[in-house]
């Protein structure tokens, strides 16, 4: 009899978010925050767009699914249920000064945590989804 346990492969493939505008939204994933659009597809029996973007390729990364349903006029609620992505960059004072530069608002300064090491800043995507920067230097291991 073995001992050895099986361990599924499991792991997160994407978060999908609805987003109104999708040309906004793939200039802010990939202008801004340097994204790569993977993959893009009109489906228009079904009347909607998705575009996934992310820094490599789904196979190996968690990616960010944007789903565009092209009858939407009204603005989508986030809601209280969504909290927000969190993304490591290098360095967080630069990165966001770059932000700046391109014309991103920050929605929190970067800077320390309360209570912790962590130096982090907030910015919202055209939707007002919540996007946390944190400096990866500051990250525990």
């Amino acid at each position: 009899m073995s001992t050895t346990q099986h361990q599924p492969n499991h792991r997160v493939m994407h978060t999908m978010i609805r987003v109104r505008d999708l040309d906004a939204s793939l200039d802010f994933y990939t202008r801004l925050l340097g994204m790569k659009v993977l993959r893009r597809k009109d489906y228009p029996e079904g009347r909607f767009s998705l575009a996934f973007v992310g820094y490599g390729a789904e196979i190996d990364h968690a990616v960010i699914e944007l789903t565009h349903n092209w009858d939407q006029d009204k603005p989508y609620e986030v809601g209280s249920g969504y909290g927000h992505i969190a993304i490591a960059v290098d360095d967080i004072y630069a990165t966001c000064a770059d932000l700046k530069e391109k014309g991103a608002k920050l929605t929190r300064e970067p800077g320390p945590m309360k209570n912790d090491t962590l130096h982090l800043a907030f910015l919202q995507d055209p939707d007002g989804y919540k996007i946390e920067l944190i400096d990866s230097k500051t990250v525990a291991a």
